[in-house]
C-alpha cells in the first residue's frame, strides 16, 4: 500500500498529457491527489530555450500557517506565490531583477493563516481580517464587501434572513485541482491553474476557475478566471480583486491615475477628502481609512487601467482590465502607521464593498443563468523605471480623453436594511 501511494505521486508530478502545454497535476481532491514536493525551471526544458524561470511548491510551518501550501513563480524579473490552500490568492509580487522591492504591503498579520484558523463570523463578522496580507486576494464569489443582514429564499419557500460575512468565502477555501503548465510555444507561457468551489445543499453552487500566468522575462501577471454556476437555478454572485500595494511604491506623494467615469466618496468620512482621492499620504498613526468608488472608463473595446505611482514617478504598478468584464473600480486608502497596515488598495470588482443587500439595491449583483459562467481576466504590471511609469500615465490619459469625469462630493444614500431607501 505504500509503494501504491508512492507511485501515485509520482504519476501526478508526470505531465498530464503529452501533446500541448507541458502540464503537471499538483492537486486533485477527485483523484485524492497531492505532490508534496515540486520544482521546475527552465533547465528541465532545455528544448524551449526560455530565459531564466523557476517555479517550486513549499509547505509552510509553524504558527497559524501551518499546513499552508504556497507555489512560487520566478519569471527572471518578477516573483510571486500563489496559495491554493487560500483559494488562489497571491500572496506576494515583488520585482527581483536589479533593484529589489515588493509590490505588497506589510500587513499585522505576518503569517500566511490556514482557513482552518479563521473564524469568519468573529468580531461581528469581521473575522476575514485576521487572515489577510495578501497581495491579490479576491472577494467573493457567493458575496462580497461589508458583513450585515441579507435576504434569501429558505429551502420551505419563505422569505428568511442570513448575515453576511465580511469580503465573502472564496479566500479561505482551498482549491480542489491546481495544475502548472508550459506553453510549448513561444512566448513560453507559465501558468498555475486551479479550482476552487463554493457549494452547499439549498445554497450556492458555484465553481471559480482561475489562471495565474507570466511569460519569462516579463513584467506583468495575468490572472484570467471563471466563475460557472453548477446550480439547477440561477444564482447571485460578487466578485472583487482586492489588490494591495506598499511601500516604497506607496509614500507620501504617491499618486493615483485612472481612467474613470465617475466617483464619489463611500461615507461622510470620506467626502472630507474627495478632492485629494488621487493623492497618497505618508504613514499616519490613528488614520481612518478613506474609501472611493469609481465606474471605469473604457475605449471602444473596453480596456480600461488603474495606476499607483511613487512620488517622484519613478516606479509604479497599473492593472489593466476590461470594463465589460468588471464596471467598476474600489479605491482604498489607508495610511496607517506602518505597525497597523500603511497600503493601498485598487480594486476592479463587478460592484462596489458594500453589504450584498445594499449592492442589489442598486443594481450592482449580477446573475448566473444555470450553467452559465462569466471570465474576467487581467493584467498586472509592474513599472520600473521613469519611463515605464510616463508610459502607463499617457496611455490612461488617452484612454481617459473624451470621457470627462464626473467627482461627485457627497457619499451615496445607502439603503437601511429591512427598510426603503429615504
Amino acid at each position: 500500500m505504500y509503494r501504491l501511494v508512492i507511485a501515485l505521486a509520482l504519476l501526478a508530478a508526470l505531465p498530464a498529457r503529452a501533446e500541448g502545454p507541458l502540464e503537471f497535476a499538483l492537486i486533485d481532491a477527485t483523484a485524492n491527489v497531492k505532490v508534496a514536493e515540486f520544482a521546475k525551471s527552465e533547465k528541465d526544458f532545455p528544448q524551449l530555450k526560455t530565459g531564466l524561470w523557476t517555479i517550486e511548491k513549499r509547505l509552510l510551518h509553524g504558527g497559524k500557517q501551518e499546513g499552508v501550501e504556497l507555489i512560487v513563480v520566478n519569471n527572471g524579473k518578477l516573483e510571486f506565490g500563489v496559495s491554493p490552500t487560500r483559494g488562489m490568492s497571491v500572496a506576494f509580487l515583488k520585482h527581483v531583477e536589479g533593484d529589489e522591492y515588493s509590490l505588497g504591503w506589510k500587513s499585522p498579520v505576518k503569517e500566511l493563516v490556514h482557513p482552518q484558523f479563521i473564524d469568519l463570523e468573529s468580531r461581528g463578522g469581521l473575522g476575514w481580517l485576521d487572515g489577510f496580507n495578501e497581495w491579490m486576494c479576491r472577494c467573493g464569489v457567493e458575496f462580497a464587501g461589508h458583513p450585515g443582514k441579507d435576504e434569501f429564499t429558505t429551502n420551505t419557500g419563505e422569505k428568511g434572513e442570513l448575515t453576511l460575512t465580511l469580503h465573502g468565502k472564496i479566500g479561505n477555501t482551498p482549491a480542489s485541482q491546481v495544475t502548472f503548465s508550459i506553453d510549448e510555444a513561444p512566448p513560453h507561457r507559465l501558468r498555475v491553474r486551479g479550482s476552487v468551489f463554493e457549494r452547499s445543499f439549498h445554497g450556492p453552487k458555484l465553481r471559480l476557475d482561475t489562471e495565474i500566468s507570466t511569460v519569462p522575462g516579463s513584467l506583468s501577471v495575468e490572472i484570467s478566471d471563471r466563475v460557472t454556476n453548477l446550480g439547477g437555478g440561477p444564482q447571485e454572485f460578487q466578485l472583487i480583486y482586492h489588490t494591495n500595494y506598499g511601500s516604497p511604491i506607496l509614500e507620501q506623494g504617491s499618486k493615483i491615475f485612472g481612467a474613470l467615469q465617475s466617483l464619489q466618496p463611500m461615507n461622510d468620512h470620506a467626502a472630507k477628502s474627495v478632492k485629494e482621492w488621487n493623492l497618497c499620504a505618508g504613514p499616519t498613526p490613528n488614520f481612518v481609512e478613506q474609501v472611493y468608488l469609481a465606474k471605469a472608463a473604457g475605449n471602444a473595446a473596453g480596456e480600461t487601467s488603474i495606476m499607483l505611482e511613487n512620488s517622484k514617478g519613478t516606479k509604479g504598478a497599473s492593472i489593466a482590465w476590461n470594463v465589460k468584464q468588471l464596471p467598476y473600480v474600489t479605491i482604498w486608502k489607508n495610511f496607517a502607521a506602518e505597525e497597523d497596515g500603511y497600503v493601498t488598495g485598487l480594486e476592479p470588482g463587478t460592484g462596489f464593498p458594500f453589504n450584498r443587500w445594499v449592492e442589489r439595491h442598486f443594481d450592482r449583483v449580477p446573475k448566473l443563468k444555470p450553467g452559465h459562467s462569466r471570465e474576467f481576466a487581467l493584467s498586472f504590471r509592474v513599472l520600473p523605471d521613469e519611463q515605464a511609469v510616463r508610459e502607463e500615465r499617457e496611455r490612461i490619459e488617452d484612454l481617459q480623453r473624451g470621457t470627462p469625469l464626473t467627482v461627485t462630493p457627497t457619499a451615496p444614500q445607502v439603503p437601511v436594511f429591512g427598510k426603503a431607501a429615504e
